[in-house]
């Protein structure tokens, strides 16, 4: 073991001395994720979706028609920023893209009302995006609710019913409804522990393979091994080590950024969220090893490592969910550790689960760091035979 530690420490310095000497190091390592890092905090710095543009076809224009445009304008996610003056008007707006929804009031509306008729108010929305639709719909479905059930709630009252009695006569059953981890819905708390880690793992993988590949492009994959007494364990060890260190430097950068800048929540425990992305960066540098060690060409290692990372977001169940998945995507989905690290996220970020429900998960990420070891033969191969050597 003591000559195993002194050959990964002599890899090690190679590795240092070839990371001042070639500055794709730093901007891969610390430059690039640290300016995503900051991107992303700029762009969920307002947290939830607020003042979604939509157009009002206003055909009645009475008190009550002004009312309800009123309560509508005063919800979180609309803002009344067009009154059309037909649908073919709204229907243009909504086509360039400069409303998300039109609400048509309908004519005699306040007459309806006042004689106790049926009154009908048409919403329009554009479903090219679903979060938006889904907010905008219930905002203005609540708004147009609190409408009719203060109109129905004086109705009763003017045939002698108390506000009490008028209440339980309009509402005999109620519904309360409890968010429990982000009862805000702040897309912050939501986004940023996927965006930002997505963010490190991509940069990961970028400069693992860099680093490697870069020793069989320039044909000192040899020297490289020679440096490490002839051992491809300590020879990868040594290589990975200085690249591990500034990367979890730079992961506890993301966190301060998620929870100091965000202002994400942390309900559960910080060591467990430290050990997962120790993990989490541990098992995408043995995955981007494993890559270069089979392919043993630096361009093309670049371009699998970029795929595999970018479909990691996919398959994390953050945008659907992976319990509803197919049964076989469910599977592979588990292919990538992203999908355990962003469980561990979620559960000692948000919910404060018991540390316990995240061993699974640490477990997973542990198996994906003993890759390295099913590929050791591999990179003694394409360490040491010219034929592999010079491929860009």
């Amino acid at each position: 073991m003591p000559r195993f530690l002194q050959n990964s420490c002599a890899a090690a310095q190679r590795e240092l001395g070839r990371a001042k000497r070639q500055p794709m190091y730093f901007v891969l390592t610390i430059l690039l994720p640290v300016v995503s890092f900051a991107f992303f905090a700029l762009l969920f710095n307002q947290g939830a979706i607020r003042n979604v543009p939509i157009a009002v076809l206003d055909e009645d224009n009475t008190t009550l028609s002004r009312k309800v445009v009123q309560m509508i304008d005063d919800t979180p996610t609309a803002l009344v920023s067009y009154g059309v003056q037909s649908m073919e008007e709204g229907e243009r707006l909504i086509r360039e893209g400069k409303v998300m929804a039109v609400v048509q009031i309908p004519a005699f509306f306040e007459k309806q009302i006042l004689s106790n008729s049926q009154a009908h108010i048409e919403n329009y929305v554009s479903g090219t995006n679903i979060t938006v639709n889904g907010l905008l719909s219930k905002d203005i479905q609540t708004a147009v609710t609190t409408f009719t059930a203060g109109v129905q709630l004086q109705i009763l009252m003017k045939q002698g019913l108390t506000e009490r009695q008028a209440m339980a006569q309009l509402m005999p059953v109620r519904f309360d409804r409890h968010v429990l981890f982000n009862p805000h819905i702040n897309y912050g708390y939501y986004l940023s522990p996927s965006f930002l880690p997505m963010m490190l793992m991509i940069f990961t993988v970028m400069i693992t393979v860099f680093a490697i590949g870069t020793e069989l492009k320039n044909g000192t994959a040899r020297e490289w091994l020679r440096t490490a007494g002839d051992s491809p364990a300590a020879a990868l060890v040594g290589k990975l080590a200085p690249i591990t260190t500034v990367l979890f430097l730079v992961s506890l950068v993301m966190l301060v950024v998620i929870f100091k800048i965000v202002g994400t929540p942390l309900n559960g425990s910080l060591a467990v969220i430290l050990a997962g992305t120790l993990l989490f960066i541990l098992s995408y540098q043995s995955i981007a090893t494993l890559i270069v060690s089979l392919l043993a060409n630096l361009r093309l290692s670049l371009s699998i490592g970029g795929g595999y990372s970018v479909l990691a977001f996919t398959f994390s169940g953050l945008t659907f969910p992976i319990m509803a998945m197919w049964e076989p995507m469910q599977w592979v989905s588990r292919i990538f550790p992203f999908t355990f690290y962003t469980d561990i996220f979620v559960d000692q970020m948000l919910r404060g689960a018991p540390v316990v429900y995240s061993l699974p998960d640490l477990g997973w990420l542990l198996l994906f760091v003993v890759l390295p070891l099913l590929c050791l033969p591999r990179l003694r191969r394409v360490c040491t035979e010219e034929k592999f050597w010079g491929r860009s």
